[in-house]
């Protein structure tokens, strides 16, 4: 790909806004950074790129002249029903996002690529680690944190790319096609931005558009929105079920886990993973999957599967004190996620939730909630939507707390031996926070300082 020379505007800074400019200075290109914040608030993210020659700025609107530029690549973050956005489709402008400009300035590494509702980073995680133990080049990268961009200008052709993928990621690819993709559950989630479900389907489905039948697409038997994307997809379709025995894939049998694709391999019995509930058994069957039809060594597969420990902010244990246990699921942003934090505990729980309002519907979870959950901490700009929600499911010890120090004082307070204190917002943290991580280590702070 050549970009030496070319006009490229940059829409969005951020994480990987950042690493995308230091990459496309790095090849030569005339860049242009665009943001609707204003100077003032980006300053911290504009130091971090002062060194780097030439950029011009359009900070606090949009530019209304694009007829010189030759190339867009827009963060995650903007929507690309914006007017300004859909002009630039209009005028024949050419939009990509960082991870298909990576894709296209790679070396043609393996890459995974692992969307869903939930459970992503889990999976991701995971699938990265088996693959690192199978001595292999491994970058685990994409939505998890840590930006493809960076990562391709050093790898070589045989290194292997597992990327987390989001659906805002996904909406903006062309050319990307993994060797093998996942898609491991899809719920309502990011109404905001999507507008519809078959909206977020189709943004969801994009993981394997590109892929043929020398590829691999693992999808969730259990999930029927995921099980009828087979339809659609070019790929060699593997599935994985925890309810159904299944004439081909990743199933269960008797409490064992069989891998039955070219051959009918008994793993390991469930009772033996490290992750525990049932979210985290469907997480290991994808991983099981994709790292199988990648060529990963059986042992290898079952050694990970076994010392894998919980990612941080998704279940993850904090401390016990008093016989209280304390759970850190910061990473629970919707209710589909949170429904599985609580199904993953049979003690009673006090349930810390609420954040920004993604115009998610919490009827199904506090349905769910109400047989283990016996008290709900609230705080956000949702607490009162979640509040009248889960007296409608005859919840009624609801608390509304400010800020979080607030919150895990009072859970303290009302909890007793035997029972779980769950940070498991639902919610997006935006508005009180920067991101998930930020929130679940002002959790994690305040439980180690009561």
């Amino acid at each position: 790909m050549e970009l030496k020379g070319k006009k490229v505007l940059l829409v969005g800074l951020a994480k990987t806004g950042i690493s995308t400019i230091k990459c496309l200075a790095k090849y030569g290109a005339d860049i242009t950074v665009n943001d609707i914040k204003t100077e003032d608030k980006l300053e911290e993210i504009i130091s971090e790129i002062k060194d780097i020659d030439g950029i011009k700025y359009i900070l606090g609107h949009h530019p209304e002249d694009i007829s010189d530029i030759d190339m867009v690549v827009v963060s995650p973050g903007v929507p690309l029903d914006l007017p300004f956005i859909k002009k630039i489709i209009n005028n024949n402008k050419e939009l990509i996002g960082e991870v298909e400009l990576a894709y296209r300035l790679s070396k043609k590494p393996y890459f995974v690529g692992i969307t869903g509702t939930n459970g992503k980073t889990t999976t991701t995680s995971l699938t990265g680690e088996i693959f690192k133990k199978a001595n292999k080049e491994t970058y685990i990268v994409g939505n998890i944190g840590n930006p493809v961009i960076d990562a391709v200008q050093c790898a070589n052709e045989k290194a292997c790319f597992i990327t987390e993928l989001s659906s805002f990621q996904l909406e903006s690819i062309v050319d990307f096609k993994p060797n093998v993709s996942a898609v491991l559950n899809i719920t309502e989630d990011h109404m905001n931005r999507h507008h519809t479900m078959e909206n977020y389907i189709d943004a969801k489905s994009r993981v394997f558009m590109n892929q043929d039948k020398t590829d691999f697409c693992v999808l969730n038997y259990d999930d029927e929105i995921t099980r009828n994307l087979a339809e659609k997809c070019n790929a060699n379709v593997v599935f994985f079920s925890r309810k159904e025995m299944l004439k081909k894939g990743v199933y269960l049998e008797e409490g064992n886990i069989i891998i039955n694709i070219d051959k009918k391999i008994n793993l390991m019995k469930v009772e033996e993973l490290s992750l525990p509930g049932g979210h985290n058994l469907e997480n290991c069957m994808a991983a099981i999957a994709m790292s199988y039809v990648s060529g990963i060594e059986i042992s290898v597969i079952k050694e990970v599967l076994k010392t894998f420990k919980a990612v941080e902010h998704r279940l993850e244990f904090v401390k016990e004190i008093n016989g209280i246990k304390y759970v850190n699921d910061s990473k629970g942003t919707n209710p589909d996620s949170t429904i599985k934090a609580v199904q993953a505990y049979e003690n009673p729980i006090i349930l810390i939730a609420g954040g920004y309002d993604k115009g998610s519907d919490y009827n199904e979870l506090l349905e769910i909630a109400k047989k283990n959950v016996k008290t709900i901490v609230l705080m956000g700009e949702t607490s009162d939507k979640i509040e009248k929600t889960a007296k409608n499911h005859g919840i009624l010890d609801i608390h509304k707390v400010e800020n979080m120090k607030e919150a895990v004082l009072t859970c303290s307070k009302l909890a007793k031996e035997g029972d779980v204190v769950l940070l498991s917002p639902a919610c997006a943290s935006w508005g009180m926070y920067n991101n998930f991580e930020e929130r679940g280590k002002d959790f994690k702070d305040n439980v180690n300082n009561l």
